[in-house]
């Protein structure tokens, strides 16, 4: 098992506090969490940048808080409109576009770059941030689905290192960090809610509606990593992050469904051990070990009360009814263009059921075609990857 990104803490760099961090991503769940992170300890960070999609009100009210020198925004008309909610004596630099969100992931000034873009669009940024030795947290798994690869290769060479945000991978980097060396690992257990259907059956899920499936029982997420939830493909792209995470087969990567979301996922040792990693659903906590690592820091969030939860239950995966999952085992042993369909497909399927141009069962059914169409292709370039990753879409949009 050869593994670039490495769990053990004496191979993790450690910039200095005050930590000047970039966050690309700001706007949405994971970066308005680590924004409360950061305003409980302000004397431990510097906030040197911030990126925004078209929420251009809510980047401007933060980025008046924070007093970012860079902000990041998608278009001109979205910074025409940040600029408009600005107050008077504070102007950032402001870049645009994804080649803005890449400058914002280089800056000389940041030591650490929170990469939390939803989709594909996170693995530029993401792979320029490994490039130039940036200590990442990382909360964007499509990154490493679409060029785990190359992201890999860029951290070996650059000594850049990966602190997963996730709170499923913060979950294996603790239960791994200082407890054994790499040959005494045996497997690594991922949990899942279920999500909001679990349980149902097929039959079921041919009538759901977008609302029913955005409903999560445990987590507070955005409208896309909800979807994902509801059709397990969320741990299907986390059974492929871990892979590229920790250098293992797929085969070495378990799921096992808890409804509770207390235990988040545990690492199985050769000698028989499990350690698992608990805690209340809250996203702040992930995020504010990789912040902060290796130290640890108060957070709000509600105090863990095993009593008081009772019953903590587990099951196996249905993938008859949540074929998703299987699918993505599936594109990553089929090698490394497979993944890129499957995630292309997906998240270009879960935008038309949020706009209820599909069903339900039509995401894992249009993800499946896909994948059975394809041919693999050379995908040892950053170039070839985004190629694929736009034809794929631009078909799977013109089917539609």
């Amino acid at each position: 098992m050869k593994t670039y990104i490495s769990p053990w803490p004496e191979t993790a760099p450690r910039p200095d506090f005050p930590r000047s961090i970039s966050i690309l991503g700001a706007t949405g769940s994971i970066g308005t969490s680590a924004l409360r992170v950061i305003s409980k300890h302000p004397e431990l960070f510097k906030v040197v940048a911030l990126a925004g999609g078209r929420n251009a009100k809510l980047l401007a009210e933060i980025c008046t808080r924070f007093q970012p020198a860079y902000v990041g925004v998608l278009d001109d008309q979205v910074k025409k409109d940040f600029i408009s909610h600005l107050p008077s004596g504070y102007m950032p630099e402001i870049l645009v576009g994804p080649e803005g969100y890449v400058a914002l992931a280089t800056l000389e000034e940041a030591d650490l770059v929170l990469s939390s873009i939803v989709g594909a669009a996170g693995f530029e940024p993401t792979l320029a941030a490994a490039k130039a030795g940036k200590m990442i947290g990382l909360a964007n798994k499509e990154s490493l689905v679409l060029g785990g690869h190359l992201i890999r290769e860029a951290c070996h060479a650059s000594g850049s290192t990966i602190m997963p945000v996730d709170s499923e991978h913060n979950a294996l980097f603790q239960g791994l960090a200082g407890h054994g060396k790499e040959e005494e690992l045996k497997r690594l257990i991922l949990t899942a809610s279920g999500g909001p259907f679990h349980g149902r059956d097929r039959k079921f899920l041919e009538s759901v509606t977008r609302d029913q499936a955005l409903a999560h029982p445990n987590w507070d997420m955005g409208a896309k990593i909800s979807i994902d939830s509801a059709t397990l493909m969320n741990k299907g792209l986390e059974v492929i992050e871990a892979c590229h995470l920790y250098g293992l087969p797929v085969s070495m990567v378990d799921v096992v469904v808890h409804p509770q979301s207390i235990i988040h996922s545990l690492v199985e040792y050769v000698d028989g051990s499990q350690i698992a990693h608990l805690g209340t659903p809250d996203m702040q906590i992930p995020i504010a070990h990789c912040l902060c690592y290796p130290n640890r820091v108060e957070v709000d969030v509600p105090q863990l009360n095993l009593a008081e939860i009772g019953n903590l239950t587990f099951e196996k995966p249905d993938v008859e009814a949540f074929p998703c999952l299987r699918l993505a085992q599936e594109a990553f042993d089929a090698g490394n263009s497979h993944p890129i369909v499957l995630n292309a497909v997906n998240e270009i399927a879960v935008a038309a059921f949020l706009e209820e141009k599909i069903s339900y069962l039509d995401i894992p059914g249009m993800i499946e075609a896909a994948l059975d169409r394809h041919t693999p292709v050379d995908v040892s370039t950053s170039e070839a990857i985004l190629a694929l990753d736009r034809t794929v879409r631009e078909e799977t949009q013109a089917a539609l």
